[in-house]
């Protein structure tokens, strides 16, 4: 008994030992339990978090790694931005622990709605007081927490990532066009259109709608009232003919001056057009016999004291139809024609027909044309002054201080004026200072409905 006392006490201290060396120096070819270890993490990788076991160092690459049930002394390391996938989390985003990080934002917000500013990474403002001003002087939210547009503004410029997902203010409302002020309306209109073999030709509508009435720059100055200011019109002739400068001349004249296109120059409704869209109404500038004639020769299907009247007919009407969009007509030299009256009555009587009226430049001494107008009752009137085109500059003022002072008189006049680049600079600026006179500027048409009230 007492040898196998001895030997039991043997068996069981070597077991002892046995086990005790095991636990301490582990590696051994034999399996059996492993050191229980307290694994620090590590810090997160420039490559993006990854798993604890790939950050923190294993003392032993035979060991298996087991968390401690123990706190660590040390403090834990910052939680990783992303677990898992490797995020990169763009500027500004900030996870708690135990959050999951939040997606970018991927639209723009709608009208009248802001970004969280914690999604942009900059820190959210106190609301502002209603009424209240900003340091800056800038005022405070209104009530119930909206922006005004020049509050977000400011924070936009301020803040360029709210710049780029803030959508702009919406445009100011563009004001009403009054009537009468900018581009005329597109032309022709097709009721005012008559097809004939020389192509189309003005007609007046079923309705009773004629070209003066429809094709005119608007002006509130057509109807003659007491009180009214002096009107002065203003009729540049010379475009639509051979040696005639391009329609761009007309740039910077105001609106209201009237333009009179011949009917010989390339792309005649183009210039009518351009005319028209810049708020300038058009007269047909048609070829009369001049005294001299055929010495002096107005062109091709000038209308001749020598032709019988259809003839005379059938050339006014390839006249007429060159273009679209006029609302009269007005001569082209005509000396000899215009004091004709058997030769000039048939002529304005087809002018009256078609729905037109008659501007005489008044260079011809003597004309029929205003007798042949108050017969037939055609909308008709007379220039007052022609204005020379190649005269100095001080020449030309004088000759408008002239048109200004018959308007004050006889309450509208008209004066016509070749196309020069140099002219038309100078009634540009003639223009802009006739306000401070008292007087205005209308359409010729407008002068021509407001002198036949007289």
């Amino acid at each position: 008994m007492k040898a196998l006392v001895v030997a039991a006490g043997i068996v069981f201290w070597t077991l002892v030992l046995g086990v005790a060396f095991l636990a301490f120096f582990p590696g051994s070819d034999t399996g059996g339990p492993v050191a229980i270890l307290q694994i620090e993490p590590g810090p997160a990788t420039d490559e993006g978090a990854g798993s604890v076991e790939d950050s923190a160092e294993t003392p032993d690459q035979g060991a298996a790694a087991v968390p401690s049930e123990e706190p660590a002394d040390t403090a834990p390391a910052e939680a990783p931005a992303a677990s898992g996938d490797n995020v990169n989390m763009p500027p500004g985003f900030a996870v708690a622990p135990g959050a999951k990080p939040e997606a970018p934002m991927l639209q723009p917000p709608g009208p009248g709605e802001m970004v969280p500013s914690g999604q942009l990474g900059a820190p959210e403002a106190a609301p502002a007081a209603p009424g209240a001003q900003a340091p800056d002087g800038r005022q405070g939210a209104t009530d119930g927490g909206e922006q005004t547009a020049s509050t977000a503004a400011t924070q936009a410029s301020d803040n360029p990532q709210l710049a780029a997902v803030t959508p702009p203010p919406p445009p100011l409302e563009t004001p009403a066009v009054e009537p009468g002020v900018g581009a005329l309306p597109p032309v022709p209109i097709a009721e005012l259109v008559e097809d004939s073999q020389y192509g189309p030709l003005p007609k007046v509508a079923s309705d009773g709608r004629r070209a003066i009435d429809v094709y005119a720059r608007p002006s509130k100055y057509a109807a003659k009232n007491a009180g009214d200011p002096a009107r002065v019109a203003i009729l540049v002739t010379g475009l639509g003919l051979p040696d005639s400068p391009p329609a761009a001349v007309l740039k910077g004249l105001p609106p209201s001056v009237s333009v009179a296109y011949g009917a010989y120059g390339r792309s005649l409704q183009d210039g009518v057009t351009f005319a028209r869209a810049d708020g300038h109404e058009v007269l047909l500038q048609i070829p009369l016999e001049p005294n001299n004639y055929p010495t002096e020769n107005p062109g091709p299907h000038t209308l001749l004291t020598t032709l019988p009247p259809d003839e005379n007919m059938k050339r006014l009407q390839w006249l007429m139809s060159r273009y679209t969009g006029y609302v009269g007509v007005t001569n082209l030299m005509g000396g000899k024609f215009e004091t004709t009256q058997n030769a000039m009555t048939p002529v304005l009587e087809e002018v009256k027909a078609r729905g037109l009226l008659y501007v005489d430049d008044g260079s011809v001494q003597g004309s029929t044309a205003g007798q042949i107008a108050s017969t037939i009752g055609l909308d008709y009137s007379v220039a007052t002054v022609q204005i020379d085109a190649n005269a100095s500059p001080a020449d030309i003022a004088k000759q408008l201080a002239k048109l200004e002072s018959v308007a004050k008189e006889k309450g509208a006049a008209i004066g016509v004026v070749k196309a020069k680049p140099a002219t038309v600079k100078q009634l540009a600026e003639w223009a802009g200072k006739l306000q401070s006179k008292g007087i205005v500027l209308v359409p010729v048409s407008a002068a021509v409905r407001s002198q036949s009230q007289s």
